[in-house]
């Protein structure tokens, strides 16, 4: 069956995340985004842990069951430590597949670290002995590096982390088979590295309110079980994994390199013109994804290996609503529309990615239409994101924004 999967989210036990961020709330908004398969996150905090054991229902294959929407136990660990004279900032996804490893897991980092601090533990644990612990106690278990070219915190950060996977995982690296990309990155900007062509490149939302689950995803077909959906994964297999839902990588907080303090935004071209400093303050600046992946790339721009698995770029329905209306996306008039022409599809996905132009045009109000097909040929304009600030999409050009307003003068 196809399914659609998003990975990576987080509880409201982790910092700064809604209180929203539980198993009801999320099975809603699963439903409407047209999600089928939900990450936990943050299994490893005791009081979470307990509320998934109290709702989710085992379905004997490794996945758990809330009414309509499926569930496959998930946390981020956070690793901070130091390695021949470095501090590392590495983040890992470990994927578990019963609450048997669940509990062994979270039994034996107890010893190591405060698991109930946060729903995304920080330990001071080398990437490579988390690898080791974790494998150790299943070997079915997965680990998959998280958004890996972001700048503080991920495998190949540019503030914090490794230029080659097997020196951050050492002997364990055979076991690592798949990468998240992260929001400020996409496949083709991985594709650049001959040495990721063997890894499934992954896509989750990192989400952090029930709102932003499925900004970005995986589309599978396969059977809806954990082993098949590991196999999957491990193996790459192009026939049943079908491609991945993406944010413009422009978007990302960290995909140009800058100084958010000064607002200063550039290019890796421009970095490069000033020595790695801000011209306002001379300090240096916050190295981006773009610019980290121009450093450690082998290829050049627009390379597509033979193993790749496609992927398409996508805008959140809410923010296409909003743009079209010329309002705020939490707008309550944004929402009300938002709603309604769900109603009319099913679901966000149905809309963005499979309803047919004839379809769109029948059902959604004229410029929202107009706005869905333009996401989908990729014309859109975007002011990237810098040292923590999300990128600025537009749509619409700056006549057709002179238009909605014009219009919407006319109404009073």
């Amino acid at each position: 069956m196809e399914f659609i999967a998003d990975f990576h989210i987080h509880s409201k036990y982790s910092r700064a995340t809604s209180r929203n961020m539980e198993i009801k709330c999320l099975a809603e908004w699963a439903k409407l985004k047209g999600i089928n398969l939900m990450g936990t996150g943050d299994f490893t905090h005791h009081l979470w842990l307990e509320e998934l054991k109290h709702h989710l229902e085992d379905t004997g294959n490794g996945l758990f069951k809330y009414q309509d929407t499926h569930f496959i136990l998930t946390t981020e660990i956070s690793s901070i430590y130091s390695k021949r004279n470095k501090t590392y900032r590495i983040h890992n996804m470990i994927f578990s597949p019963s609450f048997k490893t669940t509990d062994k897991i979270n039994e034996r980092l107890s010893r190591i670290g405060n698991l109930a601090s946060d729903g995304r533990p920080i330990l001071g644990l080398d990437a490579a002995e988390l690898a080791r612990i974790i494998f150790d106690i299943d070997e079915n278990c997965m680990i998959v590096p998280g958004h890996i070219w972001t700048p503080w915190f991920s495998l190949f950060g540019s503030m914090s982390g490794f230029d080659r996977i097997q020196d951050c995982f050492e002997e364990q690296t055979p076991k690592i088979f798949a990468l998240e990309t992260g929001l400020s990155s996409d496949p083709g900007m991985n594709w650049r590295l001959s040495a990721l062509d063997k890894f499934s490149l992954i896509s989750n939302s990192d989400s952090h309110s029930p709102q932003k689950i499925g900004r970005e995803a995986n589309v599978f077909d396969c059977e809806l079980d954990y082993k098949t959906i590991r196999e999957v994964l491990r193996t790459k297999d192009k026939k049943r994994f079908l491609y991945t839902i993406e944010f413009f990588p422009e978007e990302g907080k960290y995909h140009f390199d800058g100084h958010r303090a000064c607002g200063i935004r550039f290019s890796p071209a421009e970095t490069k013109a000033n020595n790695g400093r801000c011209p306002k303050c001379a300090r240096p600046l916050t190295v981006g994804v773009m610019n980290r992946v121009e450093q450690l790339a082998d290829r050049p721009q627009g390379y597509v290996p033979s193993s790749a698995i496609p992927y398409k770029n996508l805008i959140p329905f809410d923010e296409i609503i909003a743009e079209a209306k010329g309002m705020n996306k939490t707008a309550v008039a944004v929402e009300r529309e938002y709603r309604s022409f769900l109603a009319k599809f099913g679901n966000e996905f149905e809309i963005l990615l499979k309803a047919s132009k004839e379809d769109l045009l029948k059902g959604l109000s004229p410029r929202v239409a107009e706005g869905v097909l333009r996401v989908r040929a990729g014309k859109v304009n975007i002011n990237p994101g810098f040292d923590g600030e999300y990128g600025i999409i537009s749509i619409f050009t700056g006549e057709d924004k002179q238009e909605t307003n014009e219009q919407q003068l006319s109404l009073f």
